[in-house]
């Protein structure tokens, strides 16, 4: 106790008490003050120059100190250290935990603002839809947890009022399930990622360049120019095609040449289509054989792959590779065969014809 720092009777007075406990928290306040602002400019100075990381979001953290709530935890102790009389000492106890569960929920909700905004950072600005729900509910549930906390601490029975929650969460969950599966689906596609924003994705019968994902549909824009908007829920369960994240593509092709053509030129084939695949920028060839000997034609057929994922580069490799082929097989006397059937006809003589032909007499 500090009442020595007053001389005679009236240091037992619980004016003086007091003010010696409010003389007591400013200073220590004062002192509070002064070595967060400390720790928040060392941790600032090392997150420097980048501004993130573990340092920067310590600081961040720190800056949603509360001055008032600091300041009547000083006075608080000081009205301890002292021996100030204090209106029920339970009740120093209860203004002591809600002074603390006040001040760790305004840390945890700007570290969950933070934690998030670092998230959107790394991913791009197609997961700020899914950040910003994420930080409505990570917040509502701290606070709720808080508050309960509160109640219970200060001798409210909360008992009933967690089964009440409950109760109508369950009601809420049943009566918007639709709602709620969809905004969990955003969630789903703002953590695992599998298309964003400008991806070209094909699932069943569509095909088309992803707009938005929002909460609840998912807007694309098909290659007939429409705009198709897909429930979120119903599109996570399709089977999903990304072109968009494709780095090569492997195409398959064939080419049908008539049996007319000799042996020899029959094995030069495969070379040809080989030179003229390597000869093509941006691809790499992997085979060519004769594949199949068809009702009408031999049947060569031919793999390569294409080092880029965009269409219209890959057609007009395919063409060059096409006609280059076609000018090498012309230049070597090679036909290219078509579809073809070949019947054979035998004409019968009717029964009899001799005879008529000599009953006829001269034309």
């Amino acid at each position: 106790m500090l009442t020595s720092w007053f001389s005679g009777a009236p240091a037992d007075h619980p004016i003086a008490l007091w003010l010696a406990a409010v003389a007591l928290g400013v200073a220590l306040f004062l002192a509070l003050t002064l070595v967060l602002r400390l720790a928040r400019s060392r941790l600032e100075r090392l997150a420097q120059p980048a501004g993130h990381g573990a340092a920067g979001a310590a600081a961040r953290v720190l800056r949603r100190t509360s001055w008032l709530i600091l300041a009547l935890a000083s006075l608080l102790v000081a009205a301890d250290l002292t021996g100030a009389p204090f209106p029920g000492r339970s009740g120093a106890g209860h203004l002591w935990f809600v002074l603390v569960a006040l001040q760790l929920a305004l840390w945890l909700d700007r570290g969950i603002e933070v934690g998030l905004t670092h998230a959107v950072a790394a991913r791009g600005r197609a997961g700020s839809i899914t950040a910003t729900l994420l930080s409505f509910l990570l917040r509502a549930l701290v606070w709720v947890i808080v508050l309960l906390a509160m109640l219970d601490n200060v001798g409210v029975n909360i008992t009933a009022l967690v089964a009440s929650l409950g109760i109508g969460g369950v009601a809420v969950a049943l009566a918007v399930q639709t709602i709620l599966s969809d905004l969990f689906a955003s969630i789903s596609i703002g953590l695992d990622k599998p298309f964003e924003a400008g991806d070209f994705i094909v699932f069943g019968t569509v095909a088309g360049s992803i707009e938005h994902v929002g909460l609840k549909t998912t807007r694309i824009r098909s290659l007939g120019g429409e705009q198709i908007v897909c429930s979120n829920t119903e599109l996570l369960k399709q089977t999903i095609q990304n072109y968009k994240r494709m780095q090569q593509r492997r195409i398959v092709f064939s080419i049908r040449v008539t049996y007319h053509t000799p042996v020899d030129q029959v094995a030069a084939v495969p070379g040809i289509i080989r030179a003229q695949i390597e000869r093509q920028p941006d691809t790499r060839f992997d085979r060519a054989h004769l594949a199949r000997m068809a009702e009408s034609a031999l049947e060569f057929e031919a793999v390569y792959y294409v080092m880029s994922a965009d269409y219209n580069r890959y057609m007009d490799l395919q063409q060059a590779i096409y006609l280059g082929v076609m000018r090498d097989l012309q230049a070597a006397g090679i036909a290219l065969a078509l579809p073809e059937s070949i019947l054979h006809l035998a004409r019968r003589p009717p029964p009899g014809g001799d005879e008529r032909r000599a009953d006829a007499g001269p034309a």
